[in-house]
């Protein structure tokens, strides 16, 4: 699963293969979510403030997400995407 991101601890992974609706997988210790990139939905398992952190990152990179997705889709390498500060 590539890595596209990582920030307190947080792994934003994107995986070449995977289904849709467009999709990223977060890791956090032993929790994982996954956020629907169109709606922002969230499906999984994660701490509060884990999963707060993932979704400011997510509202200001989502442009990016869709992109990456396309990049995914077609099996072209992905860009890493900043981190939160």
């Amino acid at each position: 699963m590539p890595e596209i991101s990582r920030f307190y601890g947080i792994l934003i992974l994107m995986l070449y293969s995977d289904h849709n609706p467009p999709h990223f997988h977060a890791k956090y210790g032993e929790y994982e979510v996954t956020v629907d990139i169109e709606t922002g939905i969230v499906t999984g398992s994660m701490p509060k403030r884990a999963l707060s952190l993932i979704l400011e990152w997510y509202e200001i990179h989502v442009d990016e997400l869709k992109e990456l997705w396309k990049l995914a889709e077609s099996r072209s390498p992905l860009k890493k995407v900043p981190p939160l500060p």
